[in-house]
Order: structure tokens, then C-alpha cells, then sequence
């Protein structure tokens, strides 16, 4: 449930103004996801979700929590992200839903790293540069 509920709440916060948990629990369950409010309380903090001017919504990381996200070839087609602790799903998402990026076959994130299959191994460098450029890391 971890990246699917992760999916879940940046699509709802997107669409909503969610100005209370209850109401964000309820439009999840709505969907098929039934998190704890311990559950959901733990997936806020790590996607960077605060209540902020009365509504919840994604803060950037604070001054302590490195955002930067280092990028490294692992040839032949394997792209590697190291991210801050709790933000590789995150990544991964946007990288996933983003249709700006010729050549990826798909992702897989954990808590700090991203892997990206690249389909070709020539088009390496490319992809690199295309997710650098999304994620705005040149």
C-alpha cells in the first residue's frame, strides 16, 4: 500500500483542498486505501505534506534535509537517483508520470534511491540529462 497510498494522497491534494486529515482519509478509503490515522500521519511527514495556511499541501524540505538528488549512470542501462531519506517514491512518481522522458522502461524506489531502467543502452546519457532537466538538478 506504501507507494500506491503515496500516489493516492499527492493525487487527492492535487485535485482538493484538504483541510483536515479526516477528510483525506475519507476520500482514500473512497478509493479503496484504509490507512490508520497513524498510517497516514507517517506518509505526510515523509512526502513533506504540512497544514499550511489552514489547508495540507507540500512544503519543500527544510534547511536540514539535503534536497538534492544525485543522478549516476550504472551502465549499460540502469540510471541510479540518491535521494534525502523518504523522498525516492515521491521522485519516482514524478518521474513515472512525466511523458517528457523517451526511453524509460520504468522505476523502482525505495526509501532514498530510485533505479531507472533505461530501454536502450545507447540512449543512457540522454535519459540522464532528461531527468536532470525535470528534476531541475542542472
Amino acid at each position: 500500500m506504501g507507494v500506491e497510498l503515496d500516489e493516492a494522497i499527492l493525487r487527492i491534494l492535487e485535485t482538493h483542498e484538504i483541510t483536515d486529515q479526516a477528510v483525506l482519509q475519507k476520500l482514500l478509503e473512497a478509493e479503496g486505501l484504509v490507512p490508520s490515522q497513524s498510517t497516514l500521519s507517517r506518509h505526510l511527514k515523509r512526502l513533506s505534506i504540512q497544514k499550511v495556511g489552514g489547508r495540507y499541501q507540500r512544503v519543500e524540505p527544510g534547511a536540514t534535509e539535503p534536497s538534492r538528488v544525485n543522478v549516476l549512470e550504472a551502465p549499460p542501462n540502469l540510471l541510479v537517483l540518491k535521494t534525502a531519506p523518504g523522498y525516492a517514491q515521491v521522485v519516482a512518481v514524478i518521474l513515472d508520470r512525466s511523458p517528457d522522458i523517451a526511453g524509460v522502461a520504468g522505476t523502482v524506489a525505495g526509501d532514498d534511491t530510485v533505479f531507472i531502467a533505461v530501454t536502450d543502452p545507447s540512449l543512457l546519457g540522454q535519459v540522464r540529462e532528461q531527468v536532470e532537466e525535470l528534476l531541475r538538478l542542472t
